[in-house]
Formats: C-alpha cells, sequence, structure tokens
C-alpha cells in the first residue's frame, strides 16, 4: 500500500518512555511507502485533536503512534471531518487496547509493516454525549480504577499498573443506583461497574464479544452487579465460540446501538482511558464512520 501524503502523530508524553526510538522505527518502515511523510510532536492536551482536526482532510493517511489515550483525542479531531482519512494505529502506549482489536501487533515495527501490508476497513465508533470513543465507554470500577493509576508505577510496570489498581479499587467499590434506556428498553438497578464497549480488549486482556464487534453497528453493554475476582475472571477468561452468555449472575450483558445512561448522582465518565466526562450520558454508535487500516483479523 502507498500513499502520496501522510501524518505521522505522536505525542511528547505518551506511553513508553523510548518515544524517539519507537518514531524513528516507524518512520523508517513507513517513509518508503509516503511520497510526503510529516511528522508532528504533541506536547500539550487537545493538540492531536486540533492538529487532526485542522488538517486531517489535507492528508490521504493520518498516522497515530500513541496508546489509547492519544488515539481517542485524535480520533475526536478526525471524525468531525466532512472527508476523513485513512487512519493507522502505531501502538506506543501501556495497553493499545483499539490497536490489538484492530489486529495489529504491540511492536511498533510489526505494526508498521502491518498497516502497509493490510486492509483499509470501515470501523465503527462510539458516541457519547457531543463526544466519540473508539475502545470503550464506562463508570464505577473502571473509572475508579483509572484514577487510582499510579503514575509511576504506569511508567515502570506498564499493564501490572492496571492490575495493581484493579486489586486496591476492588475492595472500596461501593454499588451505585443506575437507569437506562437501551434500544428503548427501560431497565434501572444497583452496580458496581457499567461497560459499553465498542471494542474487544481491556488492558491487553480480549473481551468475549464476537469477532465483528467492531463492525456490528452496535455496544457491548456489561453490567456488573457485584464484583470479585472470581467475577473478573469470568469476563476476561472466556472466549465464546458463539454468542456469550454469563455464568455469574452478578453480570447482565446485551447489545445496543443506543444507551440513555443516568446515576443518582454525577459520576465520573472513563472513555478509552480519558476521565474528562460525567453522567447522564447519551450513547450511539456511528456505524463505520471511519476507515482504520487493520491487521490480518481483518
Amino acid at each position: 500500500m502507498a500513499f502520496n501524503k501522510a501524518l505521522l502523530i505522536h505525542h511528547n508524553h505518551a506511553g513508553k518512555a523510548n518515544r524517539a526510538d519507537a518514531v524513528g522505527t516507524a518512520a523508517g518502515v513507513l517513509a518508503p511507502a509516503v511520497r510526503e511523510l510529516v511528522i508532528v510532536r504533541t506536547d500539550e492536551p487537545g493538540e492531536g485533536e486540533a492538529l487532526c482536526r485542522d488538517r486531517g482532510e489535507q492528508f490521504d493517511v493520518v498516522f497515530i503512534l500513541g496508546g489509547d489515550g492519544t488515539v481517542h483525542e485524535c480520533v475526536n479531531g478526525l471524525a468531525s471531518l466532512q472527508n476523513p482519512p485513512l487512519i493507522g494505529i502505531l501502538p506506543g502506549g501501556t495497553c493499545n487496547d483499539f490497536a490489538r482489536s484492530l489486529g495489529l501487533s504491540p511492536d511498533v515495527e510489526v505494526a508498521a509493516r502491518q498497516l502497509l501490508e493490510g486492509h483499509a476497513v470501515s470501523i465503527d465508533i462510539g458516541q457519547a454525549n457531543d463526544r466519540v470513543f473508539t475502545n470503550f465507554f464506562g463508570i464505577g470500577l473502571i473509572s475508579d480504577t483509572s484514577q487510582n493509576i499510579n503514575s509511576n508505577l504506569k511508567g515502570t510496570l506498564g499493564k501490572l499498573s492496571y492490575f495493581i489498581s484493579t486489586l486496591q479499587t476492588i475492595s472500596n467499590t461501593e454499588p451505585f443506583h443506575y437507569r437506562m434506556e437501551a434500544d428503548g428498553k427501560t431497565m434501572e438497578g444497583e452496580a458496581v461497574m457499567i461497560y459499553a464497549a465498542n471494542g474487544r480488549f481491556l488492558g491487553t486482556n480480549s473481551l468475549p464479544f464476537a469477532p465483528d464487534a467492531l463492525q456490528d453497528g452496535e455496544l457491548d453493554i456489561l453490567i456488573i452487579h457485584e464484583t470479585g475476582i472470581p467475577l473478573l475472571r469470568e469476563i476476561l477468561s472466556h472466549k465464546p465460540e458463539g454468542e456469550w452468555q454469563p455464568q455469574n449472575e452478578s453480570i447482565s450483558y446485551f447489545k445496543a446501538s443506543t444507551l440513555l445512561l443516568e446515576t443518582d448522582a454525577p459520576m465520573p465518565v472513563d472513555t478509552d482511558g480519558e476521565l474528562y466526562m460525567k453522567t447522564p450520558a447519551e450513547l450511539s454508535v456511528l456505524a463505520g464512520h471511519l476507515t482504520f487500516l487493520t491487521g490480518d483479523v481483518y
């Protein structure tokens, strides 16, 4: 696959410490396939989104080198465009869950070659209020875990820091009352976590959702009514051959294309690992809204 003009974005503070090496490795693989390769470093929150929104249509493809948060920011800029370019994700964060959902290697050099040799596929993205997300929207345990992550541990221990934070958070999680309307069906109850997934990975672990989760026009909704290590094990270790049916009564699972969610008090929302939104929230799916370069799984 060859391109006339490409943009490579990388964030100065995102993910792994060897950022310069990753940029050089990625550029070395991509440059022979691109007539003009523009490399831009962003330093402040919001820069990547503004860059993609203001200049995205000037390029055939935008390569995003970074973790899920960097991808989240840039995709929010690209999703607003009338004629968005192709998008290629180069994993450069701690978990790179959305890149994994696209069948891409966590190794930057391998992923760059996959992008040039793979396929261009129209992919769903989720919308929450006036923002979009690629991988997930969550409240409760998931947002508490993100808030509890020690930034020093994250830099040195990588994905293990998420596991440590989860263990610390589980014992302190209090249930909350929710009300929701999913595709017109109303329900309410108590939960410790509500998770609406577009992608198929969380913390580098595959989730028990169908292989076409990124192209089915629906979100996979998990409501966790109470938590514990066995419960997490069922979610993270189950590999279904058909539609997943949870065996634990503390898990409710269904698919929906629209979701209205309210909680008794505003709660922090985690979208792709970023915490800036609160409930209530209105979710929907922008089916096939953006075109991504993918790995062999597609």
